[in-house]
């Protein structure tokens, strides 16, 4: 519900009357900027989970990368239906020629076969296909961040900051699977010494 409150404000603005001067480009900055939020978000599940022990948050992996996807495929509409008015010969061309449109929408694609399989019964059938699937999602997030970084022309820093929680969402999560090797390695190292000991 908290993650849906953006759309809610831009509902309230547009009903008030209190859009930007562009508000199409206002809508589809902010869609945009929560798709990767969202997408950010649910990647963090699994690092707290696994380092931190918050078990607890594991359901919610999933209904953030839907609420991702939801906000992905408005983020699309909007500058398909709205902002080139649905001539879908200039949208196939803008993604053919634009690389920024391009990274986007095959973000966009990414993610279209995990929202599909999100349910347990694609998850019974797919089995562990459907972990190899849904690594899919860091494929996304990355050409996510790169759409952002390439869109913005002058200053970089709010996207490279997005880029740079990515990489650190990479690492802990890499420590994480070295952390059992870690700790195996440490308790036959204390199994040895206390062998040696007299």
């Amino acid at each position: 519900m908290l993650a849906l409150l953006p759309l809610a404000g831009l509902a309230l603005d547009a009903w008030r009357g209190q859009l930007e001067a562009e508000p199409i480009k206002q809508v589809t900055h902010l869609t945009g900027l929560w798709t990767l939020r969202l997408l950010l978000a649910s990647l963090t599940v699994t690092p707290l989970r696994q380092l931190a022990g918050l078990s607890w948050l594991a359901p919610y992996r999933r209904t953030l990368g839907l609420l991702a996807f939801t906000y992905c495929t408005l983020h699309l509409g909007v500058y398909a239906v709205l902002d080139l008015w649905g001539e879908w010969g200039t949208l196939l061309e803008d993604i053919a020629k634009r690389p920024y449109i391009t990274v986007g929408f095959t973000g966009f694609l990414c993610l279209v076969p995990l929202a599909i399989t999100s349910t347990r019964y694609w998850i019974r059938r797919l089995g562990k296909r459907w972990i190899a699937l849904h690594r899919l999602v860091y494929v996304a997030a990355v050409l996510g961040c790169i759409h952002f970084i390439w869109l913005v022309k002058k200053d970089e820093r709010e996207p490279l900051s997005y880029l740079a929680i990515l990489l650190v969402l990479f690492a802990a999560r890499g420590l994480a699977r070295l952390r059992p090797r870690f700790a195996a390695a440490t308790k036959a190292r204390k199994s040895a010494s206390l062998e040696a000991s007299p």
